[in-house]
């Protein structure tokens, strides 16, 4: 903690957890007085009924809904103005996001621009526009569908602009008031979309655990939700109706998004983002496959931190020195990934070498970057890059 003087922890989202309970979603509305929330979702999760279970709810309680199904993965701005278009020509108070960070980012977002006006771009951080986000977004649900990103309560979101940089909007105007955790809702998600989604909620706590704005508060969430990662998601992935298992993996999506709220990240995400924006590689996996990378890399800056990686992740470390139990760490996160169908390389996924120059000047862009515990340089994010593809 010699990095920081002092460390805050604020948290409004309130969590309902278990199987059935989006049925709280009706009575969450309700309570507020809220008559017509609009849908913020995908086609695919629409197809799959997914929405519908959520809609029949809402219908039974005589409140009445507007869908908007146009989310893209790795959320373009099109996707923003698309949902802020139909709020308003529905007639809509309030937002429920149904579906993984993408449907909860575009619904933050477009709340944005629905209570504080102008243009999502008009609040992207890297642009200078954090200090324009004044006013607290429209009433939001969240009902997650994968165990990922943690979205659901926390204050970020990002979206893809229209040079391809992921950049983010983040205040406490924008965290969801109630996240709802149904492993009704997750549990037959596809092999590689739970693969993928899991380790990204991994990387979140790895991250924030060994970052330089760690503290006890953000530790505890983050390590716990290690270990249940580790100890639940192989069998999350693996079983389309295991729900012990997938209500475990949401429950620790969530930790490690609450952890990661007060922390931000580190290298792994900064990198990521320009891999999703100019690649469209689905952001779970371009970070499962620069974690080990990364967590190499970072491992002379910190190896008592990823010693106590190892333990969380279930290796027996006890007679290793920090840096061979970290190692052991990074062999424990590369065999998990295997073993979910995450790809061993990023030129699997479509990275080619070309691009490497304009990834590298995005990641240096990244407030992630100075938060890494292993101070970085734009030669030592082009060596990771390499090494990973």
């Amino acid at each position: 903690m010699a990095f920081l003087d002092r460390y805050s922890y604020f948290s409004p989202t309130r969590l309902i957890v278990g199987r059935g309970a989006t049925d709280q979603v009706a009575e969450s509305l309700k309570s507020k007085g809220l008559k017509k929330p609009l849908i913020v979702t995908d086609a695919g999760l629409v197809k799959a009924g997914l929405v519908e279970r959520v809609t029949g709810e809402l219908d039974e309680a005589s409140i009445a809904t507007s869908i908007y199904d146009g989310v893209e993965p790795n959320p373009p701005i099109s996707s923003v103005e698309g949902c802020v278009e139909q709020y308003r020509s529905g007639g809509c108070d309030s937002l429920v996001a149904v579906g993984g960070g993408s449907s909860m980012d575009t619904a933050k977002t477009a709340g944005v621009v629905l209570t504080n006006g102008g243009k999502i771009q008009d609040y992207f951080r890297a642009r200078g526009g954090a200090d324009n986000l004044k006013e607290r977004i429209p009433y939001l649900v969240c009902v997650a569908t994968t165990y990922g990103t943690g979205s659901e309560v926390t204050p970020f979101a990002v979206v893809t602009d229209e040079h391809h940089y992921k950049d983010a909007v983040a205040g406490p105007q924008i965290i969801p008031d109630v996240g709802i955790l149904d492993s009704e809702m997750a549990v037959a998600l596809p092999f590689p979309i739970a693969g993928a989604t899991g380790m990204d909620a991994l990387t979140h706590a790895i991250e924030c655990f060994t970052n330089l704005r760690s503290n006890p508060i953000s530790d505890g969430l983050a390590s716990q939700a290690i270990r249940m990662i580790s100890d639940n998601l192989r069998q999350a992935a693996a079983n389309d109706h295991n729900h012990d298992a997938t209500e475990q993996m949401l429950v620790a999506s969530a930790l490690a998004a609450l952890a990661f709220s007060q922390t931000l990240l580190g290298n792994v995400h900064a990198m990521s983002h320009p891999v999703s924006g100019h690649f469209g590689v689905p952001h779970g996996v371009a970070n499962a496959i620069l974690l080990t990378r990364v967590m190499e890399f970072n491992l002379i800056a910190c190896p008592d931190k990823y010693a106590q990686v190892a333990v969380a992740m279930g290796e027996d470390v006890e007679d290793l020195d920090d840096m061979t139990a970290g190692m052991a760490a990074v062999e424990a996160v590369a065999s998990l990934g295997e073993d979910v169908g995450i790809p061993g390389t990023l030129s699997e996924v479509g990275v080619s070498a070309g691009q490497l120059g304009v990834l590298c000047e995005d990641s240096m862009r990244s407030a992630n970057i100075a938060m890494n515990p292993r101070k970085t340089t734009i030669e030592d994010v082009r060596r990771i890059y390499e090494a990973a593809l």
